[in-house]
């Protein structure tokens, strides 16, 4: 069973421990989070990542963040050992759900989940009618359908 953290500028990290915390409620012991905001030194950003995993009580962590090249990106790869602990970034909600969902399954499994999470939720919406409901029987409705009946 992995660990998460998430490693964003300030404050997409808190924002999406509350989107998780919202449909995982129990997901709080497994899930930390670093937001960074401008004045941290990418010094800071990795002190504060590093004693983070040190905190955690699990073998293995799993390190989102939010950009690649970007100083929570970098922070993350300088404390990720490439075997227990493991970066993957562009993190998103469907990313975090996902991820959450198969949180018990091994790290390189769990990566895989992460990745189609974050791939799978990202699709062009259309305008459509909630749930494709058919036209109800409004005054337009009526002179639409209305027969040559006398």
């Amino acid at each position: 069973m992995a660990s998460l953290l998430i490693i964003a500028h300030a404050p997409l990290a808190s924002a999406l421990r509350a989107v998780a915390e919202h449909v995982f409620p129990d997901c709080t012991g497994r899930l930390a989070t670093l937001d960074v905001t401008p004045e941290m030194s990418p010094e800071t950003v990795q002190a504060q990542a590093a004693a983070l995993l040190a905190a955690s009580h699990q073998t293995e962590t799993l390190i989102l963040t939010d950009v690649f090249g970007a100083t929570p990106c970098n922070a993350a790869q300088r404390v990720a050992d490439g075997s227990r602990v493991r970066v993957v970034t562009g993190v998103n909600v469907p990313m975090l759900w996902r991820t959450l969902c198969y949180a018990d399954e091994p790290l390189d499994d769990l990566i895989a989940r992460a990745q189609s999470g974050a791939t799978q939720g990202v699709m062009q919406a259309s305008p459509t009618r909630p749930q494709q409901q058919a036209r109800g029987a409004g005054p337009e409705d009526a002179k639409d359908h209305r027969h040559d009946q006398q």
